[in-house]
């Protein structure tokens, strides 16, 4: 981390309590947690709006459209983080193993494709999206809904991954672990994994 983080066993009131449940989430504190010890507040309004996107959601398109987004802004931490959470939480290990083959998701099927490349588009170039775009979208099965929450998914990951990668924080080696080194690979789309 670039900026002097509180630790786990000196934080108080609000960031002890945000600490504790990503420890509890995760099993260990997560590196990203450091970068909102100055502002748990910022934390907590993160994660409200992370779960009204997600919980508003189809889950698996959400982590396809945080995955394409993510690899779109160059965030190791949050690819490797959704990869899990597509495999793990999703049940997709083929997905996730189509995209480790072809980062750019040319693997997937024509709508989690497009969903996936409209996502990158999104976090990345958002002013170039056109109305083919979306209609493109709709013509595969996506309601109006479906298209906005694609695009709340990939908007928030820009807010995460900008603050992550601003304040140097790396993917926790724990996280790392739990992939194949060549599936790891792919993943490291940015900054390298941090230390064990």
């Amino acid at each position: 981390m670039f900026i002097d983080a509180v630790p786990e066993d000196a934080a108080e009131g609000e960031l002890a309590d945000y600490y504790r449940q990503q420890h509890e989430a995760w099993g260990f504190l997560p590196n990203y947690a450091a970068a909102f010890s100055a502002r748990p507040d910022v934390a907590r309004a993160w994660g409200a709006l992370n779960g009204a996107i997600r919980g508003g959601m189809d889950r698996r398109r959400f982590e396809l459209a945080t995955i394409a987004a993510a690899r779109a802004l160059r965030s190791t931490y949050c690819t490797a983080a959704h990869s899990k959470f597509l495999r793990d939480a999703c049940g997709d290990e083929t997905s996730l193993e189509a995209i480790g083959r072809e980062p750019d998701g040319t693997e997937l099927g024509e709508q989690d494709r497009l969903v996936y490349a409209f996502a990158a588009k999104v976090a990345t170039e958002a002013a170039s999206v056109e109305q083919p775009d979306v209609d493109a979208l709709r013509a595969a099965g996506l309601t109006d809904r479906d298209v906005a929450d694609v695009v709340y998914a990939a908007a928030a990951r820009s807010f995460f991954t900008r603050v992550l990668d601003g304040l140097g924080a790396q993917l926790d080696a724990q996280t790392a672990a739990e992939f194949p080194p060549e599936l790891l690979e792919s993943m490291l789309v940015g900054r390298p994994v941090a230390p064990a």
